[in-house]
């Protein structure tokens, strides 16, 4: 009797625990190629602002994170063909990816800008960069916007699989610079040794046209996994946690207006 009765308990306490086993795990994709926001650390684990963010998220939704890695342009297919459940992966809220997929409400915001050698003058009209070789990672909203107001400009576009890649060039001269986001740039390149020398040049880009509505969460179309990602985010920004993961990484308010 004894027995029985220390069974029921334990199978009710197991019941009434809010554990993982609840939910499936929700697979996640990311690009760890893009500091500060997902990058590798030495032991080969992914460290960024969106890896913290995507497992502060999961944790609020009490469902265990699985991180899938895949090359930026890689991830709306494997969400298509249900590879991944979710992109994380500072994917910009456009018109043109709304026809593939759903957004969430934005997570961050921050304008593109273009990087040079340091002193290299470019107005707002752009002319300056006629016959220059500039970088773009492919399949970004980046290298849309590049093909389609730099290239017209003569600037021959140069499309890479990784922003990473890029750096390198730029550093070596073979490219003459590179357009993605400011913050990434910033961290990732102008502030590192490889970075010395160059420096941002002629205006921030915001067209939404091209930049969206910030950054946000991609899933399948009508999936209702949407919703859940929002409360989640709401939660994350009222209960103080997007805020301390924010402050890790930045001295500013990222989440934008």
């Amino acid at each position: 009797m004894k027995k029985l009765v220390l069974l029921g308990a334990l199978a009710l306490s197991v019941l009434s625990l809010p554990t993982f086993a609840d939910e499936k795990p929700l697979k996640i994709g990311i690009e760890a190629a893009y500091p500060p926001f997902a990058s590798k650390a030495p032991d080969g684990s992914i460290v960024g602002f969106d890896y913290d963010i995507g497992n502060a998220l999961c944790e609020q939704m009490q469902v265990k994170c699985v991180w899938v890695e895949q090359e930026f342009d890689g991830l709306i297919p494997a969400l298509k063909v249900r590879k991944i459940d979710a992109i994380l992966s500072s994917m910009s809220i456009t018109e043109d990816r709304k026809k593939s997929v759903d957004f969430t409400n934005k997570y961050y915001n921050t304008p593109a800008r273009l990087v040079m050698k340091a002193g290299t003058q470019v107005s707002e009209g752009l002319t300056e960069l006629k016959g220059k070789n500039i970088g773009v990672q492919r399949g970004s909203i980046h290298e849309r916007f590049a093909r389609e107001v730099l290239a017209p400009l003569g600037a021959e576009i140069k499309p890479y699989g990784s922003q990473n890649e890029i750096y390198l060039d730029v550093a070596a001269g073979r490219l003459d610079g590179t357009v993605a986001d400011a913050t990434l740039l910033d961290d990732g390149f102008l502030k590192t040794d490889a970075g010395k020398g160059f420096a941002f040049v002629g205006p921030a880009f915001t067209d939404v046209k091209y930049f969206g509505d910030g950054v946000g969460i991609a899933v399948r179309k009508g999936d209702a996994l949407k919703d859940k990602i929002n409360t989640a985010i709401t939660a994350i920004r009222e209960n103080g946690k997007y805020k301390q993961i924010q402050d890790k990484y930045f001295a500013f308010d990222i989440y934008g207006k």
